[in-house]
């Protein structure tokens, strides 16, 4: 009967507009948000821009909370983080029967990289270059989180991010503005659909604008440079979110040209409204507005009227708006227009999302019973992140392993689940979770004989392992010393044929507030490794990672290293699909590895320099290099091994001389030269050798993945127009420039076949 009720209040109190989801177009929209916002109070309007935490809300005593006097008030438009069909359920009616509009609730949450089914993080994601899988990801998240009662999902974080150090980076999809806007596309894609159905979510592309570039790779740092590359390198992902009609923006923390973001009306409204037309509305990163009395910017009225201004619609948890803004309206400081159009923006939020039609979309107990964490989506699961995992190294291809004989599995992070979904997956169940041991038990146990030790603790020091397990992720230390630690590891790998090391970081070493001055292997775990290498066993390293590690010493000492991320709920069952070679590994990955940290910040599509250091050298004098160490990364951005041998033919042009909107083909073929079926991602890179403004030395165009069969070739091309050559010039004007321009085709953005084109206009 309540549900009914709730629906009732809300369609005859707009009786004079027909039902609003079935009338099409933004007129009626228009229409719709017009009759309501005639009978809204100023303090009603406020409220809408008001987006608290859910607190303790509990089932059965919602209407109790402090929570609920505030929504009877008119003084909420949405909460964020209450899960459960139940509560939300009980708020919504709150919302819809107790309120005097009856305005229903935006509910979100950090759906992050999967809701109960978790995929890899982010970063492991982009790592698969497969746009379908990502988009398909996503579709899943949006499916179980508004099988739950969740409207609006705080993804996908679309920050451009190069240094490692930097512990959100494990969120992003790496250092790359092309692959990265490829990949917003797709996540709004699979979040939103066309918000016809109820499992389609508002996605809210984050954070505008250039969180990743935070200076010293410290967490909410300072962010300062030039125009031009936040236009070329740094932009183009949220731009990107606003092409896919992302429904909203969240601000970031850091400040852009001295200015806080959340406080910068350059960024909210010239450039995200005016110049690239978004439609949606923005709201703040937790506390965002209070954060600004920090910066230095004033009081909290002071910095909520400065919000405002600026282009912010909603305040998250801090309350600025709702406690200052009729204050600040009273004496001249905001005017109603302001109020008004981000009350607007929210509503018709609600709207598009069908919450007016009905309030409960989202609130239906079946699907809560029978569409989170099902076999299907942990399925998909498994799949999508065996892609992710990037094979670094293979000496003598110890990978795959057989099936057979005795294998020791050692390490701190070999039976831990809790820390296998990664950072940010707020809606784990963590029990649910499966180990590397526990997928190597069940899926080969039959098969190969499995023996555990832990070998190591994560670290050395237990307030550092502390400062890691973070969030409910247990690390299970061992207060046993060092040494014995490890003996009892090399006693179990005596017995073995070959030794399997799950080292690295532990879930909560990457992540919000996670910021990294070293980032190598903990040296506890390095011990171990060189005390497994000397065995003189063949030694595979499993890599958990949240972002780019310095393991130069690794990489050249252990044979094998297949770098895992944190592969979500399924991820001890796909490492083990990998390990044995029931999954090829096809991830490339979208960040560049640093030889150590003083290389920091390193990325692909670096400047040339006036003195540049020539390819493949290391140290020249009054050249730009190191006297210490090489240039060159580690890893490439774009590089991932496989058990397949994919080899190249030489770059075939369709023309060597073009005029204005001509059409270049590039082509290259592929072979397949081993017996193993394989994917490999082939790359298009491209070079401008002379521009009005100093051009980086390539930069990605373009990228296929294909599946090739063992013994097989397979010819790939991509069709260049001029728009692949535009770029932003000192003027900010966004076009090419005719000249030369080195065509680029490979495996990853080191090892490329090249052709040389002159393109005029």
């Amino acid at each position: 009967m309540k549900l009914l009720t709730g629906f009732l209040l809300v369609t005859s109190l707009f009786c004079s507009c027909s039902a609003p989801v079935q009338q099409k177009g933004d007129e009626k929209m228009d229409a719709f948000i017009s009759g309501l916002m005639k009978k809204m109070t100023v303090e009603e309007k406020i409220g809408q821009l008001n987006l608290p935490g859910a607190g303790d809300v509990v089932t059965g005593q919602a209407a109790n909370s402090d929570i609920a006097k505030k929504i009877e008030k008119g003084q909420v438009g949405g909460l964020l983080n209450l899960k459960s069909v139940a509560k939300i359920r009980e708020i919504q009616q709150l919302a819809v029967e107790k309120s005097r509009l009856h305005i229903p609730l935006l509910f979100g949450l950090d759906v992050i990289h999967g809701y109960e089914t978790i995929f890899p993080i982010p970063l492991g994601l982009s790592c698969t270059w497969d746009l379908k899988a990502i988009e398909r990801s996503a579709r899943i998240a949006a499916t179980e989180a508004s099988a739950d009662g969740i409207c609006w999902t705080f993804s996908p974080m679309v920050d451009i991010a190069r240094d490692p150090r930097w512990g959100r980076i494990a969120e992003t999809s790496g250092e790359d503005a092309f692959l990265g806007s490829a990949i917003a596309k797709a996540m709004i894609r699979g979040y939103q659909g066309d918000f016809s159905k109820n499992s389609n979510i508002m996605a809210c592309v984050k954070h505008y604008a250039l969180y990743g570039a935070a200076e010293a790779g410290r967490d909410y740092n300072t962010v300062d440079m030039s125009k031009v590359r936040m236009y070329n390198d740094y932009l183009p992902p949220y731009h990107a979110g606003v092409e896919a009609g992302a429904g909203s923006f969240m601000a970031s923390f850091n400040e852009v040209d001295g200015i806080p973001a959340t406080g910068n009306k350059w960024l909210m409204t010239d450039v995200l409204r005016n110049q690239w037309g978004f439609k949606g509305f923005v709201v703040t990163d937790y506390t965002g507005i209070n954060e600004m009395i920090a910066h230095g910017m004033g009081d909290l009225q002071t910095v909520s009227a400065l919000a405002l201004h600026a282009g912010i619609d909603m305040d998250m948890v801090g309350e600025g708006f709702l406690l200052t803004l009729k204050k600040s309206l009273d004496e001249g400081k905001v005017t109603i227009a302001q109020i008004d159009n981000a009350c607007r923006l929210i509503l018709e939020a609600k709207y598009k999302l069908g919450l007016f039609e009905n309030p409960y979309k989202y609130c239906d107990e079946k699907r809560a019973a029978t569409e989170i964490f099902t076999a299907s989506n942990r399925s998909e699961a498994r799949a999508i992140a065996a892609q992710s995992f990037v094979l670094l190294k293979n000496e003598g291809n110890i990978l795959p392993l057989k099936k057979s004989g005795t294998i020791a599995l050692i390490g701190p992070l070999a039976d831990n689940k809790e820390n296998m979904p990664g950072t940010w997956s707020v809606a784990a169940d963590f029990s649910k979770a499966t180990s590397v041991l526990a997928g190597l038990k069940e899926l080969v146990g039959d098969k190969v004989n499995i023996l555990y030790a832990k070998g190591s603790n994560l670290d050395a020091d237990p307030a550092f392992e502390a400062r890691a397990g973070m969030f409910g992720k247990s690390l299970g230390r061992d207060n046993r010393p060092a040494a014995d630690i490890i003996r009892e590891a090399l006693q179990v790998a005596s017995k073995a044929d070959v030794i399997v090391a799950a080292v690295g970081e532990s879930a909560e070493m990457s992540g919000e507030s996670s910021s990294r001055t070293n980032i190598s292997i903990p040296q506890v775990q390095k011990d171990l490794i060189r005390a497994l290498l000397k065995t003189g066993k063949p030694v595979v390293m499993l890599l958990f990672t949240g972002r780019p590690l310095a393991i130069p010493e690794e990489n050249d000492q252990v044979p094998a290293i297949l770098n895992v991320w944190f592969g979500g709920s399924e991820a001890g069952y796909a490492i083990t699909d990998v390990l044995f070679g029931d999954v090829n590994p096809s991830g490339k990955l979208s960040t560049t590895w640093p030889q150590n940290v003083g290389q920091v910040p390193l990325f692909y599509n670096h400047k040339n320099t006036g003195r540049p250091l020539g390819e493949g050298k290391w140290f020249e004098k009054f050249r730009s290099d190191y006297l210490d160490v090489s240039n060159d990364p580690v890893y490439p951005f774009g590089y991932g091994l496989s058990y397949s041998d994919f080899h190249y033919s030489d770059i075939r042009l369709s023309d060597t001389v073009l005029k204005g909107n001509q059409v270049l083909t590039a082509s290259v073929t592929v072979k397949n030269n081993s017996k193993y079926d394989g994917a490999e991602v082939v790359q298009l890179y491209i070079h401008d050798l002379v521009g009005s403004i100093t051009r980086p030395v390539k930069e990605l165009k373009g990228f296929q993945k294909i599946f090739i069969k063992a013994g097989e070739l397979k010819e790939v091309s991509f069709e260049i127009k001029p728009e692949e050559l535009k770029f932003y010039n000192a003027s900010l004007q966004y076009d090419w420039e005719p000249g030369q321009f080195e065509i680029m085709i490979g495996g990853n953005s080191r090892d490329l076949k090249k052709g040389l084109i002159n393109w005029m206009k």
